[in-house]
């Protein structure tokens, strides 16, 4: 494999985050490109993604994920359900560090050797808003509640909710990283729940569709 370029990367890194109105420091885009050379190094025996072009990476991966962190404004407690190889959640964590140092980020997979990659770049990249739990979330009991619950290509949107609506505070409220706008999907939700936003992002030099969908309990 030959060697990454990092300077470049971090350069479009850079721009790709000042397209999305994102004030990102020399640090949090040094771990942003460290977290993205772990997810390479990993990806070879552990198949985390299917995308190998380091700069469509950072485009599908970093700056896709980076384009939803406004909606995280103000949370505390946020969970990443299905975190895979850690897309939104690590990157999230990363913006959060400066951003938002009172997140706390919590990412569940039932896949074991995913999560032991998360918990490896928790401690290379010294994430310690992270915290990573393996495990189906529908079976798992938090200590305490969330505010937000996140996932990114993770279920329908039906199974989504209903797997993990249990770890939702009150007055929370799920934000779902979707393509195509999922009408479908909506339509599915179960009783109790509805729609308060779709949300069209606009990922830079990224030619595809993006939506985040925002589910709140409905309230009598």
């Amino acid at each position: 494999m030959k060697p990454l370029d990092i300077a470049a990367l971090k350069a479009q890194l850079a721009d790709g985050a000042q397209a999305l109105s994102l004030s990102l420091s020399e640090a949090q885009l040094q771990k942003l490109i460290d977290y993205l050379g772990l997810m390479i190094k990993w990806n070879a025996v552990y198949n985390l993604t299917a995308v190998r072009d380091p700069a469509q990476m950072v485009v599908q991966h970093l700056l896709d994920s980076l384009a939803a962190v406004s909606a995280f404004d103000g949370a505390e407690r946020v969970l990443d359900v299905g975190a895979g190889g850690g897309l939104p959640g690590i990157v999230l964590a990363i913006w959060a560090q400066e951003a938002q140092p009172q997140l706390r980020l919590t990412m569940i997979d039932t896949v074991h050797k995913k999560t032991a990659f998360l918990t490896q770049v928790k401690a290379e990249l010294g994430l310690s808003n992270v915290s990573v739990q393996t495990g189906r979330v529908e079976h798992w009991q938090a200590p305490q509640p969330f505010d937000v619950i996140t996932s990114r290509a993770f279920a329908e949107l039906n199974d989504f909710v209903t797997w993990s609506g249990h770890l939702l505070k009150q007055g929370g409220r799920f934000i779902a990283l979707k393509g195509v706008a999922p009408d479908e999907e909506i339509a599915r939700l179960p009783a109790g729940w509805h729609v308060t936003e779709v949300r069209a992002l606009h990922v830079p030099t990224l030619h595809a569709e993006r939506h985040l969908i925002l589910i709140e309990r409905e309230t009598s």
